[in-house]
C-alpha cells in the first residue's frame, strides 16, 4: 500500500531558526543588596553576605579562611587564636557592609534581612550558649579541683563535647589539662600503693610525681587528697613493713614541705604500734636480736607510750633468748677443753641456780666416762642445766696397786695399776663463772688374774672403773 503525498503545512521543526540565529538571553537582573543584611549575613561567618552580593569568589575565599581559623583554634586551643577569629569576624562584617553600600542599588530589603537573621542568629546563639556552658563546666572542674575530688573533675569534663571545643577551645583545653593532671595523680597513687608493699623505690617515684604535679598552680588540693588517701592506708598489716615505710617517710628531706609535713606526722603516729608488732613478729620468728632492737627503739623514741612496759619485758625475753642461743652454739662446738664453751664460757641468766645438793649439768668434751653417769645428772638442754662441765681426755692418775705377773718366758714382772685421772672444769651456767677446776681420780678394779698385751709386757696399766666408781669421782663436781 502506498500513501499519497502529504499536502498539509510543513512541520514546526522546519520553521525553527538555526542556533546561531537565536536571540540573546535577557540580561540577569542586577543585585539590589541590603547593606545591613550583608553585614548580618557575614556575621554568621558562613559567608552569607557575600552570597547576597553575588560574590561567589569572596564566599569561597572567606570559607577557606574561616575553616583555617577554626582548625587553628581547635588544634592550638589558645586565646590568641580566638582573638584572631574575632578580628576576622569583624573584618568580614565591615568588608561586606562596605561592598554593599558601594552598590548603587543598595537599600533595605526585608527578605534579605530575614534570610540573614535566620542564618546568623542560630549560629551566634549556639556559639554563645556553648561558650556559656563551657565556662559553667570550667567552674565545675575548678570547684572539684578545690575539693581535691578528681572523680568529680573527670565527670565534669566529660560533659565537654565537640561544640564546646569549637566555641570555647581554650576553656575546654584547661579542663583537659585538669583531667590529665588527675590521670598523673592516679599514676602517682599507683606507685604509692606499690610502696605499701615495702618497695621504697616505688614510694620514691610516687612522691616524686606528686611533687611534680604540686609545682603546677591549682593542684594543692588534688595532690593533698592523693597523699591523704595513701596515708590513710597506713599502717599495713605487717608491722615490720610499716616501720620500714614510716622510717622512710620520717627521714625524707627532699620535696615540698606540704608533702613531708603530713607524712612525718603520720610516721610518728603509726611508729609505736608498728615497732611493737614488728618486735613481736620477730620474736615469733626467733630473730631475737632484731626483735630486741625494735623493743629498744620503742622505748627510746616513745618512752611515754602505753606499750613501754611490754617493750621492757620483750627486751628481757629477747636478751635471754640471745644468751640461750649463744650458749647452745658454744656447747655444740665444745669438742675438748680448748674449744666452744670450754674456751669461751658464757652465761644464761635464766638457768637454774648452782645450789646445794645435786645440780644437773651439761657434760661436754670427752664423754668416755661422763656418759656413764646417772641420767638424773644430765640436762637435756642448756635451759635446764645449772652447770656446764668440760671433761678432758683420761690420763694416768695416782698409783692404786702393784702386782706381779709371769710373762711368756716365765719371768716375773711387776705391773703398777694407776687410777684414771680426768681433768674437769665446771661453770655455773647462770653466771658463766668457773666453780670447779680439778683433776678427778677415778678408782677401779686392779690386779686381775691375768692381763693381755701385745709385744713387751706393760709396766703400767689403768684400773678398770665401774659405773659406781665413775659416779663417786664425779659426784663432787655436780654436788655442792
Amino acid at each position: 500500500m502506498t500513501h499519497p503525498p502529504y499536502d498539509g503545512p510543513e512541520s514546526p521543526e522546519s520553521e525553527l531558526p538555526e542556533p546561531e540565529h537565536w536571540p540573546p538571553a535577557p540580561p540577569r537582573e542586577p543585585r539590589e543588596p541590603d547593606p545591613l543584611a550583608v553585614a548580618v549575613g557575614n556575621a554568621s561567618l558562613l559567608g552569607a553576605g557575600y552570597l547576597i552580593l553575588g560574590r561567589r569568589g569572596l564566599f569561597w575565599g572567606a570559607a577557606v579562611v574561616t575553616g583555617s581559623l577554626v582548625w587553628l583554634i581547635v588544634s592550638k586551643a589558645e586565646t590568641w587564636c580566638e582573638l584572631l577569629l574575632l578580628l576576622w569576624w569583624a573584618a568580614v562584617v565591615a568588608h561586606g557592609l562596605r561592598l554593599a553600600r558601594r552598590d548603587p542599588a543598595a537599600g533595605p530589603r526585608r527578605g534579605q534581612r530575614v534570610l540573614a537573621l535566620a542564618l546568623t542568629l542560630p549560629v551566634l546563639a549556639t556559639a554563645g550558649w556553648l561558650r556559656f556552658d563551657a565556662h559553667g563546666i570550667e567552674d565545675a572542674v575548678a570547684e572539684a579541683r578545690e575539693d581535691g575530688d578528681c572523680v568529680a573533675v573527670v565527670a565534669a569534663q566529660d560533659r565537654v563535647g565537640p561544640g564546646h571545643r569549637l566555641a570555647a577551645a581554650p576553656v575546654a583545653a584547661r579542663g583537659d589539662t585538669a583531667v590529665e593532671t588527675c590521670e598523673r595523680l592516679d599514676t602517682a597513687a599507683g606507685y604509692l600503693s606499690g610502696g605499701l608493699t615495702g618497695d621504697l623505690e616505688m614510694l620514691e617515684t610516687g612522691f616524686g610525681r606528686l611533687g611534680t604535679v604540686l609545682e603546677e598552680p591549682g593542684n594543692e588540693q588534688t595532690v593533698g587528697t592523693t597523699l591523704n588517701r595513701f596515708l590513710r592506708d597506713l599502717p599495713t598489716d605487717d608491722g615490720c613493713r610499716t616501720i620500714r615505710i614510716a622510717d622512710w617517710l620520717r627521714e625524707r628531706e627532699s620535696g615540698p614541705k606540704s608533702l613531708n609535713g603530713p607524712s612525718s606526722a603520720t610516721a610518728a603516729r603509726i611508729a609505736p604500734e608498728a615497732l611493737m608488732e614488728c618486735a613481736d613478729t620477730l620474736m615469733t620468728e626467733e630473730e631475737w636480736a632484731d626483735a630486741r632492737d625494735r623493743y629498744r627503739r620503742l622505748l627510746d623514741e616513745h618512752p611515754g607510750d602505753d606499750r613501754a612496759e611490754a617493750a621492757r619485758k620483750g627486751i628481757r625475753k629477747a636478751g635471754l633468748a640471745i644468751e640461750l642461743d649463744h650458749v647452745r652454739e658454744l656447747v655444740t662446738a665444745a669438742d675438748d677443753m680448748s674449744t666452744g664453751y670450754c674456751r669461751e664460757p658464757a652465761k644464761y641468766s635464766q638457768a637454774p641456780a648452782y645450789r646445794k645438793g645435786t645440780n644437773r649439768a651439761l657434760f661436754v668434751g670427752d664423754g668416755e666416762y661422763s656418759d656413764k653417769l646417772p641420767d638424773g645428772w644430765h640436762a637435756s638442754d642448756p635451759a635446764k642445766a645449772a652447770l656446764v662441765v668440760c671433761v678432758d681426755s683420761a690420763g694416768v692418775g695416782n698409783t692404786a696397786e702393784t702386782c706381779q705377773y709371769r710373762d711368756d718366758d716365765e719371768r716375773v714382772r711387776s705391773v703398777t695399776f694407776h687410777k684414771v685421772e680426768v681433768r674437769v672444769k665446771a661453770y655455773a651456767l647462770r653466771t658463766g663463772k668457773l666453780v670447779t677446776d680439778r683433776k678427778l681420780q677415778i678408782s677401779g678394779t686392779s690386779c686381775p688374774y691375768f692381763i693381755s698385751y701385745y709385744g713387751s709386757p706393760p709396766s703400767q696399766q689403768s684400773v678398770t672403773p665401774s659405773d659406781d666408781d665413775v659416779r663417786d669421782a664425779f659426784e663432787s663436781v655436780v654436788k655442792r
